[in-house]
């Protein structure tokens, strides 16, 4: 099955280093999915969690990654990156898959 998201080195590797230093038990591997979905549209969440019989489950560059069935329509072509500057720091989802838009 195709992969609906990709995630950037830079986010795989902060993804690997919260898993290996902030106490994530081994059993335990990413999940993405969503929130909302009403007329604010929908937010994206990142977090940790145990397979459950609705996932489908993905990889990425040997990271398991859990999604909900139900989520994976809302992540297609989603990719995930980690910024990192002196105000704030933290993950983003960019949708690759929208036209890109062109200043005149």
């Amino acid at each position: 099955m195709l992969n609906p998201i990709s995630i950037s080195d830079k986010a795989l590797d902060e993804i690997k280093n919260i898993m290996a230093h902030k106490n994530i038990p081994s059993e335990y591997t990413l999940r993405v999915g969503v929130k909302g979905g009403g007329c604010g549209g929908v937010s994206y969440m990142l977090g940790f969690d145990k397979p459950k019989s609705d996932d489908q489950v993905f990889e990425w560059e040997g990271l398991k990654i859990l999604i909900e069935k139900k989520h994976v329509m809302f992540l297609m072509g989603m990719h995930i990156d980690f910024f990192e500057s002196s105000e704030a720091r933290g993950f983003t989802f960019v949708n690759s898959d929208m036209p890109k838009r062109h200043d005149a």
